[in-house]
């Protein structure tokens, strides 16, 4: 059995935390820097974790080669899998017009501001598409919307990248918060209820943000009321949900009355007219293409979007996902492993599940098919494109959690959660970039958790800390990590012109990434240190 060592070079924390750092470095500079793709730039890290694992942490080869390929399963299934279902079932509703019939429904009860537009779709539409896919699914829908509506492709994907960090913990029915309890032990109702308030005031927050950076300080005091509708509405009905209903739901209600308050109050309140963002009405009465063009009803345009939700809660109401789901032992690698931080073997098991939550979006986008009544040719049309539009993002999401399983298993993660949790004092400050480091790698809250979440309540325990607080701490600042993760970006310029530019997208993110990470910081300390 391989021990993990903890400081394996000299005894020197701070030189074993910069290499086992290295090949995260390394894809961010590939990426933010060089402007490389992102399939070369998490490839350029995975080498480097390889040559660290090995030659520094001294993880047998056989054992890292096994860990590398337990991610890349992994990320095949569910990772991919949800995605591109949820791709799928977005070509289905171009192919059928409905996307079309969305993206006018939307000019025709919306103002005719693109900045009304963003708050709308890139804020309350993206939260309700997270809380049952996620995975980068949401920002590539919401933006292939919003560039059909007049928005540049690469503004359109950088806005609903820091939008998307708000719903991020309660996703996918609240699965992060699920994980983070069975690996810490701590009573789920009681982290979700934690999470929600720190996660309200970001909620309230970027709208605001986010408007300022799109449009400026003069467009946040002419459109405050809709934007503090849409945060307002979403910060509340999260923090009552995930108190005194169930934390399950936190998410996919927060969206789905954010979404209506801010679309009502539209009908009672609409901003001054600005010509600088009206968009242009000849370009809005073009269909984006042929095979997309919609002349019938525009409330048809809901038809994907209601499928989706109502199938992935009555899914997850069933336990539909149990049925069949095997526990698989990796070959090689489970039980081979000490994880010395935790003094207990790693165990490596691959939960294959066939009617996992990616199933439950596919069978929404076959029933989306039958109720629009696709043709045969319109749907094999619309699996060519999504094939064509997701192989490279599984490619570039099998490197990057194929290194972070690798770096988990070597020990190099736990180096790092052992540095950041040596920080004594500082520590509530700084925990909040652990769940950041572990959603950049993984591109998922849920994995985040299961990496750090243990780290985080045994260093409160050392520190006389709350638990509670900083197992939460992982979830809500692993959230702001998500609009860099190499997964994510991938994801959300599959349907985009930008693909093979993901390094140009995390340079316009990455200082917003680590700003809301450190404000993030000062909630956690202010809980800890003003609160408690």
């Amino acid at each position: 059995m391989f021990t993990q060592p903890l400081v394996p070079v000299g005894n020197n924390l701070v030189l074993s935390f910069l290499l086992a750092a290295s090949p995260i470095i390394v894809t961010l500079i590939l990426m933010g820097v060089l402007r490389r793709p992102a399939w070369q730039a998490t490839l350029g890290g995975l080498i480097i974790g390889l040559v660290m694992a090995v030659a520094v942490w001294g993880i047998p080869s056989s054992l890292a080669f096994a860990s590398v390929s337990n991610g890349m399963v992994f990320s095949i299934l569910p990772v991919m899998w949800i995605a591109l279902s949820a791709l799928f079932l977005f070509n289905i509703a171009i192919q059928t017009g409905r996307f079309d019939a969305f993206r006018m429904w939307i000019i025709t009860h919306l103002p005719n501001d693109r900045r009304i537009m963003l708050v709308v779709l890139g804020f309350c539409f993206s939260a309700a598409l997270e809380g049952v896919a996620g995975f980068g699914t949401p920002v590539a829908i919401t933006s292939a919307l919003l560039i059909m509506l007049g928005f540049p492709a690469l503004e359109a994907l950088t806005y609903v990248l820091i939008f998307n960090s708000a719903p991020v913990a309660f996703g996918g029915l609240g699965i992060p918060i699920t994980v983070l309890a069975s690996i810490t032990g701590l009573p789920a109702t009681t982290l979700g209820s934690t999470i929600g308030l720190q996660l309200a005031p970001f909620a309230c927050l970027i709208p605001f943000y986010v408007m300022a950076l799109y449009a400026g300080w003069r467009s946040v005091k002419q459109l405050w009321p809709v934007l503090l509708v849409a945060g307002g509405s979403f910060a509340v009905t999260m923090v009552v949900v995930s108190t005194w209903i169930t934390y399950s739901l936190s998410n996919v209600l927060s969206s789905s009355i954010s979404l209506v308050a801010t679309i009502l109050f539209l009908k009672f309140w609409q901003p001054v007219p600005d010509p600088a963002y009206a968009v242009d009405e000849a370009y809005l009465a073009q269909a984006p293409a042929q095979t997309g063009h919609w002349s019938g009803p525009h409330w048809q345009g809901w038809i994907p979007w209601i499928v989706v939700v109502l199938v992935v809660i009555v899914w997850d109401s069933l336990h539909i996902a149990k049925i069949g789901a095997t526990p698989v032992h990796w070959p090689g690698l489970d039980q081979q492993v000490f994880i010395s931080l935790y003094q207990k073997p790693y165990a490596a098991v691959w939960n294959f599940e066939p009617l996992g939550t990616g199933t439950a979006i596919l069978v929404s986008a076959l029933l989306t098919a039958l109720i629009t009544r696709i043709s045969p040719q319109k749907f094999w049309a619309a699996l060519k494109t999504t094939a064509r539009q997701g192989w490279l993002a599984v490619i570039t999401v099998a490197l990057t959690i194929g290194l972070a399983f690798l770096m988990n298993y070597s020990g190099m993660t736990y180096t790092l959660g052992y540095a950041v949790a040596s920080t004594g004092i500082l520590f509530p400050f700084v925990s909040v970039f652990l769940g950041w480091i572990a959603v950049f790698l993984t591109g998922s809250d849920t994995s985040g958790n299961a990496l750090f979440g243990n780290l985080q309540v045994a260093a409160a325990h050392q520190l006389s800390l709350d638990p509670v607080l900083f197992a939460s701490a992982n979830s809500a600042g692993g959230v702001m990590g998500k609009m860099i993760s190499p997964q994510n970006i991938t994801t959300g310029v599959a349907v985009t012109s930008l693909k093979g530019q993901e390094g140009v997208v995390l340079a316009r993110t990455f200082k917003h990434s680590i700003f809301l990470t450190l404000l993030m910081g000062l909630v956690v300390v202010f809980q800890q240190y003003i609160l408690h």
